[in-house]
């Protein structure tokens, strides 16, 4: 069973996950968020997904484990630029050194609990790392409300061309690309409760039913239906 908490870390959790069977297709949907990973013994960052990301069960029966951070808050931890991990998955030690993440990953494959040595070291890096973007939180905030991208722009002050720029290296993507995905996890929020679609839709920005499918089968690569069932 998939289970998570707060983290220490504004905004992020801490997730655990069992492992998938040999074979299985895990569907990682998208969710503007960068997760620091856990898994088959090696620590790996999972970049921002613009659409669905397809993985393999491979039967390990530790599972995964991680910590998953609030959009535009991991590149202070990992320091990258989001952009520069859209969509894929890659080992700690292509990014930092790796008799570093040698050390780590010894300190996370003995502690008692994974997630918290994942905690501890996100902490330690955010203390010693530069400040975030201070735009981020109103940005994130403003998309997550449905808010047009020209509406965001003028409240931070910046033109869209600016705000996209600073959008891709805490998000990985522009702006109207995350309010896409933001909008896709609070339809499903509320589809999962049982609310009809046609009123999912209209509750978060879908100019209709026929629209909220669509955007759905973009961005997660099969229907709503399938998502809920």
């Amino acid at each position: 069973m998939y289970r998570e908490r707060p983290s220490r870390v504004p905004g992020a959790v801490v997730w655990r996950r069992p492992g998938a069977s040999p074979g299985a297709t895990l569907r990682i949907l998208p969710d503007g968020c960068m997760d620091l990973l856990w898994v088959g013994g090696e620590l790996l960052v999972a970049g921002p997904d613009p659409v669905a990301y397809l993985g393999t069960g491979t039967g390990d029966a530790a599972g995964y484990t991680g910590i998953r951070f609030a959009p535009g808050t991991a590149p202070a931890v990992l320091g990258v630029p989001a952009d520069e991990l859209r969509g894929l998955r890659v080992p700690l030690a292509d990014l930092w050194p790796e008799a570093e993440v040698g050390r780590l990953a010894e300190r996370v494959h003995t502690a008692p609990r994974p997630g918290v040595a994942l905690e501890e070291l996100a902490v330690g890096r955010l203390a010693s790392a530069p400040p975030p973007d201070p735009a981020v939180p109103g940005v994130v905030a403003m998309l997550r409300r449905g808010a047009a991208v020209a509406e965001v722009a003028d409240a931070a002050g910046l033109s869209e061309r600016q705000l996209r720029r600073r959008c891709l290296p805490a998000f990985g993507y522009g702006p109207k690309a995350l309010m896409r995905i933001l909008r896709m996890d609070r339809a499903l929020t509320l589809a999962r409760t049982g609310v009809p679609y046609a009123d999912v839709a209209a509750r978060t920005g879908y100019a209709d039913q026929a629209h909220l499918s669509r955007e759905v089968k973009a961005l997660a690569g099969v229907p709503l239906g399938v998502l809920i069932a």
